[in-house]
């Protein structure tokens, strides 16, 4: 009995949350967009895109504090959350050219520490038996965060240049990805 029922059962909808194929096509035109401005004008567009996470945190905060009115539970880290992003964005607005300094610099360090972190992980691996191969990637991440830590205005520098050549790359994956569900939808 419990066999038919489950047969009788109407099939759960496959893909309902998915975008229009559309929406990968902006997308893919904005990153390759981005990218080509941070490639051609890296300090420039640096502060723009600096400017515009000023104005995510600043709503972002607002939105989590008013959101403390509807929703009640995690109220702690909602009000934490969203104190911090007020300030975070306040300061960066009032501050442009500091901001455009600070947040890359500070990312930077953030990927450095995460190096030093995930390399000794690697290297505790190793010697639990998962191979040299993974202990000597370990510490060749614990070397490469710490020159990352101990210089970071080298980081700070390639940051909009790397970035720039993976929106180029994400926005071409995602013009492929629009493209090959049109064609995939028109051919049904």
């Amino acid at each position: 009995m419990a066999a038919n029922s489950a047969a009788a059962a109407p099939a759960a909808p496959t893909g309902g949350g998915s975008f229009p194929w559309w929406v990968n096509l902006v997308a893919g035109i904005a990153m390759i967009v981005v990218g080509l401005l941070l490639l051609a004008a890296p300090a420039a567009t640096t502060a723009v895109l600096v400017q515009l996470l000023a104005i995510y945190w600043l709503i972002d905060g607002v939105v989590r504090l008013v959101s403390l009115f509807v929703n009640h539970s995690g109220w702690g880290w909602k009000l934490c959350m969203g104190v911090l992003g007020i300030l975070a964005g306040l300061a960066m607005l009032q501050h442009p050219l500091w901001s455009t300094i600070l947040v890359p610099a500070t990312l930077v360090v953030v990927v450095g520490f995460m190096g030093i972190i995930l390399g000794i992980i690697q290297i505790v691996a190793a010697f639990r038996g998962a191979g040299w191969g993974t202990g000597l990637l370990g510490a060749v991440s614990v070397g490469l965060g710490l020159l990352i830590v101990m210089n970071p205005l080298p980081g700070t520098i390639a940051l909009p240049f790397v970035l720039g050549f993976f929106a180029i790359a994400g926005g071409i994956i995602a013009l492929v990805a629009s493209v090959g569900t049109r064609v995939g939808i028109s051919r049904r």
